[in-house]
C-alpha cells in the first residue's frame, strides 16, 4: 500500500505564497483592518510571528494526515524554528544570511558523509520503500553479481545530489546577502523576509531540481542495465 501523497499545492500555498504575502503587504491589509494596531509597535512582530505559523502549521498538518516525515520535512521545520528564532531575538542581517545558506549545505555535507556508510542518505532519497520494491532489486543485483557495480553508481549519483544541495546553499547565500539589509525585527525585515520566501523556489528550488532530477535520471538508466528490471518493474504498484 503506498503512502497518502504529499498536496503539492498546500505544501506551496502554506510554506510560500501565504508568508510571501503576508510579511510584504501584511502591514498594510492591517492598516485596513485594524489602522490602531498597525500603527503600533508590535505590529510587525505579531505579522512575523503569523507569518512563521504557516509553515509549521502546515508541518504539523502534513505529520497527522500522513503519519511520516521525510528528510525535507524535518529540514524545512527546523529552518522554520531557526528563521523565528533570528527574527523573534532581532538579531543581526548576518544571521539571516548565515541561516539561509548553513542548512541546504548540512544537508549536503550530510550526503557526503553517508556515501560509504551501510545507509547512504542518497540511497534513502531516491530508492524510498514507499515507492520502490526495493528488496526485488536488492534480490536481482545479487543475483547477478553486481553489487559492486551498484555501489559504483551509486556513490556518483551521491556526489551530485550532495552538488545539488551545494548549489542551493550557494545561492542561498548569495539571495540572502543580496535582499536582507535590515535588522530582525523591523518592518522592512518582515518585507525582506517575504520576498526572500517568494524568490527561493523560482531562484533556488528550481536549478536544484533540475540538478537532482539528472541525479535520478542517471542513476534510474544504469540501474537497468545493474538489475536487469525495467523502472516500472520496480516501482510498487497502487
Amino acid at each position: 500500500m503506498q503512502d497518502k501523497a504529499e498536496n503539492f499545492w498546500l505544501n506551496i500555498g502554506f510554506n510560500i505564497v501565504a508568508p510571501s504575502l503576508l510579511l510584504i503587504k501584511g502591514k498594510a491589509l492591517l492598516a485596513h483592518i485594524m489602522p490602531d494596531f498597525a500603527s503600533g509597535a508590535d505590529a510587525d512582530f505579531w505579522i512575523f510571528v503569523a507569518a512563521i505559523l504557516f509553515p509549521l502549521a502546515y508541518g504539523v498538518y502534513d505529520f497527522a494526515s500522513r503519519r511520516k516525515w521525510n528528510i525535507f520535512s524535518v529540514i524545512g521545520f527546523i529552518s522554520v524554528l531557526l528563521t523565528g528564532g533570528v527574527g523573534l531575538l532581532s538579531l543581526s542581517r548576518e544571521w539571516m544570511i548565515v541561516k539561509e545558506g548553513s542548512v541546504p549545505l548540512v544537508l549536503g555535507l550530510a550526503v557526503l558523509l553517508t556515501a560509504y556508510t551501510r545507509r547512504p542518505l542518497a540511497k534513502m532519497l531516491i530508492l524510498n520503500d514507499s515507492v520502490f520494491d526495493v528488496k526485488r532489486l536488492e534480490a536481482a543485483i545479487e543475483s547477478r553479481g553486481t553489487q559492486g557495480l551498484f555501489e559504483s553508481k551509486m556513490r556518483k549519483t551521491t556526489y551530485i545530489i550532495a552538488a545539488s544541495f551545494l548549489l542551493s546553499s550557494a545561492l542561498n547565500f548569495a539571495l540572502a546577502s543580496y535582499i536582507f539589509r535590515s535588522p530582525a525585527g523591523t518592518a522592512e525585515f518582515n518585507e525582506e523576509l517575504g520576498t526572500m520566501t517568494a524568490l527561493s523556489f523560482p531562484v533556488i528550488a528550481l536549478p536544484t531540481m533540475v540538478v537532482f532530477i539528472a541525479a535520478m535520471m542517471y542513476f534510474f538508466k544504469a540501474l537497468d542495465a545493474i538489475s536487469g528490471l525495467k523502472f516500472e518493474e520496480i516501482v510498487r504498484q497502487k
